[in-house]
């Protein structure tokens, strides 16, 4: 059976071939009721875009590069990363993009995707989870490519747009909320310091505490459950009379619980634990942890909706952060 063609969808569609094909390129000024009956046409006749062709004429790829700035093992064990990744998908979908992830995770990744952008097979890049000082992104912004971050990048917070949780807000309202239920001794377990969720996190809690937040009763982890475990170890070494610890993500917080029963230590009776997220980590635990709430899904759609402004010519409005919700169960 013959292929659709452009001409068929336009004599389906009772209008010209240059006004399908302005429609399937993106143009905005096509009027509705033309944009009703090509879409209709395209459907009766099963019309589907030749991808290749297009790129020809737009100069476009047509798809988007998500780069994680983190090891595979990471990807798989951490369940906020699915939620942004699925959530991209689903918002480029709605444009007819496709989504590229790749990994950078060493200087050979960085290297593979700056090439990969350099090609031209990406009509814009998501970066997640970027670290400070990382010299692929001086490479990215050189190349002038559309880019955006899911949190601010460290130190290009006006360069590059980004969409975020009020993270230091969310921490504040977390500590906030383990004084409000008497605990005197508050440790934290933060994240990396070289991203914006370990900075502001720490932030808020030192917001709340001043100068009870002292060195002794800080520990630093890599979002990973194992630096969780890890963490809350060599804070009971230190402080075995602390009586509450925020940990910045509820993976994390999945770790220390681990480590406070090995110790014999009863959550919330001896030790009430907090996280960050509400992944589905947190109500997985025992005890069902107490968290932040972080609109993961919305700081996706944000981010896409100014990653794809920026590959339509338009002006952006950076950074967008979103509000943080406490969410209280039997950890605390």
């Amino acid at each position: 059976m013959k292929r659709p063609t452009i001409r068929d969808v336009a004599a389906a569609a009772g209008v010209s071939r240059g006004t399908v094909s302005r429609l399937l390129n993106g143009d905005r000024y096509v009027s509705a009721a033309a944009r009703v009956a090509i879409e209709r046409a395209i459907a009766e006749t099963g019309y589907v875009v030749n991808r290749n062709a297009r790129s020809l004429v737009t100069q476009r790829s047509g798809s988007v590069v998500m780069v994680l700035s983190e090891p595979e093992e990471k990807l798989f064990e951490d369940p906020n990363y699915s939620t942004t990744i699925r959530t991209a998908i689903r918002r480029l979908a709605d444009r007819d993009m496709s989504l590229v992830l790749m990994l950078a995770a060493d200087d050979g990744d960085r290297e593979r995707v700056v090439r990969y952008v350099r090609g031209g097979h990406a009509d814009g890049v998501y970066l997640l989870s970027t670290h400070a000082g990382d010299r692929m992104v001086d490479a990215l912004v050189d190349l002038r490519v559309p880019a955006v971050a899911h949190g601010a990048v460290i130190g290009r917070e006006t360069v590059i747009p980004f969409a975020a949780a009020d993270e230091r807000g969310g921490a504040r309202q977390m500590t906030e909320h383990l004084v409000e239920r008497g605990r005197k001794k508050i440790a934290m377990i933060t994240g990396p310091m070289d991203t914006p969720g370990g900075i502001q996190r720490l932030e808020g809690f030192t917001d709340v505490l001043g100068r009870k937040a002292a060195k002794k009763l800080i520990e630093h982890g890599d979002w990973t459950r194992m630096s969780g475990e890890s963490a809350m170890a060599r804070l009971l070494e230190r402080t075995p009379d602390l009586d509450a610890v925020f940990v910045a993500s509820d993976l994390m917080a999945a770790g220390a619980l681990a480590t406070l029963r090995a110790a014999g230590r009863r959550v919330p009776d001896d030790v009430a634990v907090g996280g960050f997220d509400d992944s589905s980590v947190a109500v997985s635990t025992h005890p069902p942890l107490t968290t932040i709430r972080q609109p993961l899904t919305r700081v996706a759609e944000e981010a896409v909706r100014l990653l794809l402004a920026q590959i339509d010519g338009d002006t952006v409005d950076s950074p967008v952060i979103l509000p943080t919700t406490l969410v209280v169960r039997e950890s605390t």
